[in-house]
This record gives structure tokens, C-alpha cells and sequence, in this order.
């Protein structure tokens, strides 16, 4: 049929996801601490940003291995509760400099125009 998937292949790219995601989910605690302290303006690409792209990859290869992005979320906070505290207080603000810059705020505040404070 077309569009589907021969059979077994399905389960070997579950089989690669799952092994990606077990080695991510290893490193991922360890690049946060690495990053604390970091900045990130001067320098694209560094150890703030590394952390957090491989965080992403962390959550789409559980995804993909688990089949769903509930179990990708679920990676992302079993690392992030390894990592030491201070680097993900710092780690955070990276992330939340990064919604602003983005424009997270213009994307959602719709939601919330009926409301002056939460």
C-alpha cells in the first residue's frame, strides 16, 4: 500500500530513536550545568544554545521512540531536574530571553487581552 511502512521498519526507527534518546537524555543534565554562567549575546552558538538545541533533540527522538510528544516533554524534565540548580535557574532565563526575543509575547497575548493581571 502507499504510504505505508514495510514491516519492521517502523520498529527500527523506534529501535534508533529510543538509543538516541538514552544517550540525550545522559549528556543533556550535564550541558546544562556546563552552560551556567554562559552568556549568550556575544556569542551565538555557545554552550547556553548547545544545551538547548540538544534538549529539543532530546525531546524528539523520545517522541519519536515512545510516539508521542507528551513522552518527549516528559525527557526534557527528567533531565532538567538532574541538572544542578543554579544552571537551570540560568539555563531558563536563556529560555525565556529567547520567547521574548521571538516573539512569544505578541503570539500569545491575544489570550489574555480581557485580563490586565493574572
Amino acid at each position: 500500500m502507499a504510504g505505508k511502512q514495510g514491516p519492521g521498519r517502523g520498529g527500527l526507527r523506534s529501535a534508533v530513536a529510543a538509543e538516541a534518546a538514552s544517550g540525550l537524555a545522559d549528556e543533556a543534565p550535564l550541558l546544562v550545568d556546563r552552560a551556567a554562567g554562559v552568556e549568550w549575546y556575544e556569542r551565538p552558538g555557545s554552550d547556553v544554545d548547545y544545551a538547548g538545541y540538544m534538549l529539543c533533540r532530546l525531546r524528539r527522538a523520545r517522541a519519536g521512540a515512545k510516539g508521542s510528544h507528551l513522552h518527549g516533554d516528559e525527557a526534557v524534565r527528567a533531565a532538567l531536574v538532574q541538572a544542578d540548580r543554579d544552571a537551570l535557574v540560568w539555563f531558563a532565563s536563556r529560555a525565556i530571553s529567547y520567547m521574548d526575543e521571538t516573539g512569544f509575547p505578541e503570539a500569545v497575548e491575544r489570550w489574555f487581552a480581557d485580563t490586565d493581571e493574572r
